[in-house]
């Protein structure tokens, strides 16, 4: 039986020292990055809270707001470094150790296969399994040196031994759950782009419904429904529980056996999903602008149910605003001033609306990235050897990032406030659609971003994900660690007025827009400048 095990890895041990040479530059800065996340939390706590009324204040307007829940999940300890790190970074951190994992799996696996890679190596001495097993033990490797490196950065900058080692464990055993799925969309997808949609999938999914379930007030066996609830049922600075971490590795193990059975059972290059035959005619695709839809029709339309989905899902929290506002004092102290509960409730729905807007942003950036992905492939050179002018490529791209993200926050507005205004009749469905609309300008600068770097420069086009991220921080955290007025006004998101106030602001909106129409421009006129390819 070993004897067997060891011929179907023929050549696993040089093709994985070999590929983890290759990707160790990929690979590295993710484990920095979430490694930092964990870090900078214990850093700047104490930094920011050194008083205990400060860090009382600090817990009490981070419990004044579920939608923070939503995406770093339940507070429960903010008065202590640690505690504040296991909200800021756990789940947030595990969420990107996931995406790590499958990236690493799909890119060393389907990509290769796609690439043509994978059949010029197998044409030497290398069993079939040998590919996926050295996907899988680089995505493991990955995962574990982020539970070191994060361990040990973190208690060198103040954590707490047990804390930050069950911290870390739930980074890691996210990896190694991830991983696993990685392997099974891999077999599955019918090329690389397609399995990875469907891991990612997978990781959002799991990542929605645990926010969801944290901030409704859902019964204690529901935290068992994603793997983050399982970490987060590890409690650290709380219980330090790491049984849960158990349940991960054991699941990891049988997802990676999935995923080598799924592999003895599908055509090499091929998925067990397979593509359907194109069309027999060019049909909307005979023009540039019908290419473009055609293009990316799959991947808006999914978003678009995604985003229908979310609505109608998040559209329920409006009850637990409603209770918030009932008994939180820092709330209480807000309606003493004048404001009506109706008003704060719509405030928790537009925080909620800045979290999809995010993610609206996100999927425009991928939109635009394909741009580059297709003139790397060399597929955009022979289109533009014809009369298609480099403007009226770029622009058919464009349009469809620039009307897919305003129909996406349509579409997420109307179905969040039409469930809202039936959990809680003082919430108008119609201004939540327009909390919706006016928060576009925002999203569409973000995606300006990418059509300047992809234009002028697509060596810099890592600075749109940049650009996504740091938004992300500065809406969401950067008001609970006091940022001043000039930095908190980066974001773009905080330019968009709140539509129910009496006197909304709308000159930063104005502004916001000029700048994203000065990004496309500059992205235009840099397309047409630079050399293809």
């Amino acid at each position: 039986m070993i004897t067997g095990l060891a011929h179907r890895l023929t050549g696993t041990r040089a093709l994985l020292k070999v590929s983890l040479h290759q990707d160790a530059r990929n690979i590295a800065p993710w484990v920095v990055l979430i490694s930092a996340l964990s870090a900078s939390s214990i850093l700047a706590y104490v930094w920011v809270f050194p008083h205990p009324g400060e860090r009382a204040q600090l817990s009490m307007a981070i419990g004044a707001n579920p939608a923070l829940s939503l995406v770093f999940g339940p507070p429960r300890d903010l008065m202590t470094a640690d505690g504040f790190n296991a909200w800021r970074a756990g789940q947030l951190g595990a969420f990107f150790a996931g995406l790590m994992a499958i990236l690493i799996v799909v890119r060393n696996s389907r990509a290769e296969e796609d690439s043509g890679r994978a059949e010029l190596i197998a044409s030497g001495v290398i069993a079939r399994e040998s590919r996926l097993a050295v996907a899988v033990a680089m995505a493991m490797s990955a995962s574990l040196a982020l539970g070191v490196v994060c361990f040990g950065l973190t208690v060198i900058c103040g954590g707490g031994m047990s804390a930050t080692l069950v911290l870390a464990g739930t980074f890691a055993a996210s990896g190694l759950v991830f991983a696993g799925v990685g392997a099974i969309a891999a077999q599955l997808g019918a090329d690389s782009r397609a399995a990875s949609t469907l891991a990612i999938a997978v990781l959002g999914v799991g990542y929605v419904v645990r926010g969801y379930v944290g901030s409704s007030g859902a019964p204690a066996w529901a935290d068992w429904l994603t793997p983050f609830g399982w970490f987060d049922r590890t409690r650290p600075a709380g219980d330090n529980n790491a049984w849960p971490l158990l349940l991960a590795v054991v699941v990891a193990v049988l997802l990676v056996a999935v995923g080598f059975w799924l592999q003895a059972r599908r055509d090499f290059g091929q998925g067990m999903l397979a593509q359907r035959p194109g069309p027999s005619g060019a049909g909307v695709a005979r023009t540039v602008w019908g290419l473009a839809w055609k293009l990316h029709a799959g991947t808006l339309v999914s978003w678009l149910i995604a985003f229908a989905a979310l609505g109608l899902l998040l559209g329920n929290l409006a009850d637990s605003a409603a209770d918030l506002v009932e008994a939180n004092p820092v709330v209480a102290a807000i309606l003493a001033a004048g404001a009506t509960p109706s008003d704060l409730s719509f405030v928790f729905l537009a925080t909620i609306l800045q979290v999809i807007a995010i993610v609206a942003a996100a999927m425009g950036v991928q939109v635009i990235l394909r741009v580059h992905a297709e003139e790397v492939n060399d597929r955009v050179e022979p289109l533009l050897a014809g009369s298609l002018s480099r403007s009226a490529y770029l622009a058919s791209n464009v349009v469809v990032a620039l009307v897919g993200t305003a129909l996406a926050l349509l579409v997420a507005g109307l179905c969040l406030g039409l469930v809202a205004h039936a959990q809680d009749d003082t919430i108008a469905a119609g201004d939540v659609i327009a909390q919706a609309v006016v928060m576009t300008p925002a999203v569409w600068l973000l995606v300006g971003v990418a059509v300047a770097a992809v234009g002028a420069a697509p060596s810099a086009r890592l600075v749109a994900w940049l650009a996504v991220v740091a938004t992300f921080g500065i809406t969401l955290l950067g008001p609970t660690f006091r940022l001043p007025d000039w930095a908190l006004d980066i974001s773009p998101l905080r330019h968009a007025p709140i539509v129910v106030l009496a006197d909304p602001e709308w000159v930063g909106l104005a502004v916001v827009g000029a700048i994203a129409t000065l990004l496309l421009a500059v992205g235009f006129v840099g397309f047409r400048r630079r050399d293809v390819d």
